[in-house]
């Protein structure tokens, strides 16, 4: 049997996972992505572009859990995997990094880099036993389900006050659409083309 901890230590983990989230997901990346623009690193600069595209899957997400949709909790599995692979998966992107002299914008976005890559990976294990939430609304009521919702909810009240949740579910399952998309696109007709290339989009 799975250990589950109790309502007061995981509402506990959950807010420090949101936090974490917030400063490796979105603040180190988006300073990176600025310090990379001034020093004109373009390496950098493309993976760090490419890591915004796919990690907008973790913002559709945030708005999926505001609308209550329970498969939000595999969009949010599969936006924690698909992160570390978008800056580790472009063989001439790390060759060219690896090659680069050293500078303290290497060494912060190498280390940033390893960091996300434990953390999604952390996170991962963590949703494993959450992830019954997105196919039983039973499960998705429960409260151990319910606690995830806690910080989108909030998000909404600070920044999206005057939106109801099924708008903003609405406009959610659009981009979520539009992005699979894009994925499979991807998938299916450029990756056999360019292969780990990032140069040859």
């Amino acid at each position: 049997m799975m250990f589950m901890p109790s309502s007061a230590l995981l509402q506990s983990l959950v807010w420090t996972d949101y936090r974490l989230a917030v400063v490796f997901t979105v603040l180190l990346p988006l300073v990176l992505l600025v310090w990379a623009l001034v020093a004109q690193a373009e390496v950098i600069q493309q993976l760090l572009v490419i890591y915004w595209k796919v990690s907008s899957l973790l913002a559709i997400t945030v708005y999926l859990m505001i609308a209550g949709l329970p498969f939000s909790f595999l969009t949010a599995a599969m936006a924690r995997v698909m992160m570390p692979i978008s800056l580790w998966f472009w063989a001439d992107l790390n060759e060219e990094i690896r090659e680069q002299p050293f500078s303290w914008l290497k060494l912060i976005f190498t280390a940033w880099r390893w960091a996300l890559t434990f953390y999604c990976g952390a996170g991962v294990l963590f949703q494993l036993p959450f992830l019954r939430c997105g196919f039983a609304r039973t499960a998705f009521a429960s409260d151990s389900c319910q606690v995830w919702l806690e910080a989108p909810k909030l998000f909404r009240q600070s920044f999206h006050a005057g939106f109801t949740p099924g708008f903003l579910g609405f406009w959610a399952i659009l981009a979520l659409i539009i992005y699979i998309l894009t994925l499979s696109y991807f998938i299916f007709f450029k990756l056999g083309r360019q292969g780990r290339s990032a140069l040859n989009q």
